[in-house]
């Protein structure tokens, strides 16, 4: 398949919502935005308030995500943006208890749909993402995925940030746990020229 990464946008936001609405709404309707909550009236409201929120998040350009198209279908995302931006993670007492420096950009959400998994996606929006924040600049950021090595096999929808693996694989350095089966990962990012 011809794959294609674009950066969501206005002009990509129907692709992206028919995606997330073919997938009722992604993890319990939520629309990617679990991970903003804070940001703006709407958000954990309910299906509709996400949506809307997730929507006016992104035409006000304050929510970021790697985009895979398959022609003019959104097949992908790996969500990115500063930590202001994703304030919401998982274990986040935990990881503000180690009290490291925040990284520049997070990512916190890869999602793959169904219908293209196993197919090399994650690793290729990750780097989709990695790309766009090289173009924003670059600079430190920060993954949380799982580390599947030793486990029991899980369904690829519940692996919402990718595997530890796919990470190390991108050049991401291995920092510590958080949480059961979660890990905290790094990269250093250079600006493109």
């Amino acid at each position: 398949m011809a794959y294609e990464i674009r950066a969501l946008g206005p002009e990509t936001w129907d692709a992206y919502a028919a995606l997330v609405a073919k997938h009722n709404g992604v993890f319990g309707g939520c629309w990617c935005t679990w991970f903003h909550r804070g940001m703006c009236e709407g958000l954990g409201e309910s299906y509709e308030g996400n949506r809307d929120a997730k929507e006016r998040l992104v035409r006000e350009g304050r929510t970021h995500a790697a985009l895979v198209l398959d022609g003019d279908a959104a097949v992908a995302w790996a969500t990115y943006g500063t930590p202001e931006e994703l304030p919401n993670i998982h274990h986040r007492k935990e990881y503000d208890a180690v009290g490291d420096p925040l990284p520049d950009y997070r990512i916190t959400c890869i999602f793959v749909d169904r219908d293209h998994r196993r197919r090399g996606v994650v690793a290729l929006v990750l780097q989709g993402a990695l790309d766009l924040i090289a173009a924003d600049g670059g600079g430190v950021v920060e993954g949380y995925p799982h580390d599947t090595a030793g486990q029991p096999r899980k369904s690829s929808s519940f692996l919402y940030n990718g595997t530890r693996a796919v990470y190390e694989r991108a050049g991401f350095e291995f920092i510590r746990t958080k949480g059961k089966g979660n890990t905290v990962m790094r990269k250093v990012v250079a600006a493109a020229n």
